[in-house]
């Protein structure tokens, strides 16, 4: 009987709980996220106030007066509706399922006229500093990371010094970063992101298709930026967006068929480039009915767009050939055939003839190239980054306590290997990882075992590696 009487108790407590928190949620909601029309899905900062009903549900004025008119407009009547057998009334509260919390539209904080910016213009990271943290993890590509930390920093100072209409306008300066595959694209930005304070987003432009097509629209790299914000819109608007793999959108050559993931996603991307109000979906990457929508402006926004176009090369080979000439002094066909810098040498006109939209082009003033990787640079890379691969199988040696080195003649071995496939730094993971396999199988099997020296015979599979045993 005691048990059952426990059991009751425990019952009434949970049941007492459960009923309570739900109230501090709806508390907690209304204090710190925006009303959402349940009909448009606009918030209450764009709708206006709303009309408050039962089961938690909000309708804004526009929408109420929409549904008032078409009542009236029509020849049902409610009472006779009512009466009618076999008909029920639908249960809104089951279509009204709560908001998930990454589809909340935050609300924006009231600015106070005394109330000081946390950070100030002198705060700023200069570009120096900024480069001296990207050299800590990015080996070699000096010229793109003394650019990045530039447009980074000028980036900061937009945001943070107060433009009227009468001073003069600092205009965002949009990037375009091109390099071969394994370069360190991809990784430049997101060392950046865990450098900066500012929202970064990293998409890539494979998925983007026109409006209305399979695929995601155009404004989902806002939404994507906006979710790395937590939904809050203004400091969204101050935030970076890095995007990949934009030599995919490239015009379409020889094609008969509709063109809606090349040129026409271009065109879309135009005013977002440039500063425009957009809508976009809250929590999602395409709109549909039941998914909120927020107004997001562009215009301080910094995009940061990136891509290995592949057989660009060819195309300023063939504008250079064209110098050619005959005679004892003329330039040579094959005198860029083995240039390793050929990127260097791109121009506006090649990214034309490679299928970029002008328009596009315009809006990406800031053109620069990642230089493909040598042997040297692949060594360094094993090296000296703060997260080297090297280090890392160390550190997971050293807990088993042996001591992991690597010979120079190895490194240079690796680093050959790699280059040879062509992908650049992701070829060096690979290949660690095929050698380092059967030394992390057999080592925990001897307690004897203090120290593995990987020779280059080993890598070369012409010998095995070094191993000392403990005393």
């Amino acid at each position: 009987m005691s048990d059952d009487k426990e059991y009751m108790d425990t019952q009434d407590e949970l049941l007492k709980k459960s009923d309570s928190d739900p109230v501090e949620h709806d508390k907690e909601d209304k204090e710190e996220y925006e009303k959402i029309c349940f009909l448009c899905r606009r918030p209450e900062s764009k709708a206006g106030k709303m009309i408050d009903l039962p089961n938690h549900i909000h309708i804004c004025s526009d929408c109420m007066q929409k549904s008032f008119d078409a009542m009236q407009n029509s020849n049902i009547n409610y009472n006779d509706l009512m009466n009618m057998p076999n008909v029920n009334m639908m249960d809104l509260s089951a279509l009204q399922d709560r908001i998930p919390q990454n589809q909340k539209i935050k609300k924006k904080k009231e600015k106070k006229v005394e109330e000081k910016p946390a950070l100030t213009i002198k705060d700023i990271p200069a570009p120096h500093k900024i480069k001296a943290q990207l050299d800590e993890y990015v080996i070699g590509q000096e010229h793109a990371k003394k650019v990045m930390s530039v447009a980074v920093y000028n980036h900061y100072k937009r945001i943070l010094h107060p433009q009227s209409e009468d001073e003069i306008q600092i205009e965002k300066s949009n990037m375009l970063m091109i390099g071969p595959t394994g370069s360190g694209k991809t990784y430049l930005v997101q060392t950046l992101a865990k450098l900066l304070d500012v929202p970064l987003a990293i998409t890539d432009a494979t998925s983007l298709t026109e409006a209305g097509y399979i695929g995601d629209d155009i404004e989902s790299v806002v939404s994507k930026l906006l979710a790395a914000a937590d939904n809050d819109v203004e400091r969204a608007e101050h935030g970076i967006i890095f995007i990949d793999e934009i030599d995919k959108i490239a015009k379409k050559k020889n094609t008969n068929q509709r063109d809606v993931s090349g040129e026409a996603v271009q065109q879309g991307m135009l005013k977002l480039l440039e500063g425009s109000e957009v809508e976009v979906p809250v929590g999602a990457n395409s709109k549909n009915a039941m998914v909120p929508l927020t107004t997001v402006n562009t215009r301080n926004i910094l995009f940061i767009c990136g891509g290995a176009f592949p057989d660009l090369e060819v195309v300023i080979k063939e504008r250079l050939n064209k110098q050619s000439s005959i005679g004892f002094k003329a330039d040579l066909k094959d005198k860029y055939d083995n240039d390793p810098n050929i990127l260097d040498k791109v121009t506006v006109e090649d990214l034309k003839t490679f299928g970029m939209v002008p328009e596009f082009i315009g809006r990406l003033p800031i053109i620069f190239t990642l230089q493909g990787l040598s042997v040297e640079m692949l060594v360094e890379i094993l090296k000296k980054p703060k997260n080297a691969i090297l280090k890392q199988y160390k550190k997971l040696l050293a807990l088993d306590e042996v001591k992991l080195d690597f010979d120079d003649g190895a490194l240079e071995a690796i680093a050959k290997l790699a280059l040879a496939k062509e992908t650049g730094a992701r070829a060096l993971r690979a290949i660690i990882e095929e050698f380092m396999l059967d030394i992390m199988y057999e080592i925990p099997k001897d307690d004897n075992i203090g120290q593995v020296i990987i020779t280059r015979e080993y890598i070369e599979h012409t010998g095995g590696p070094q191993i000392i045993l403990r005393g």
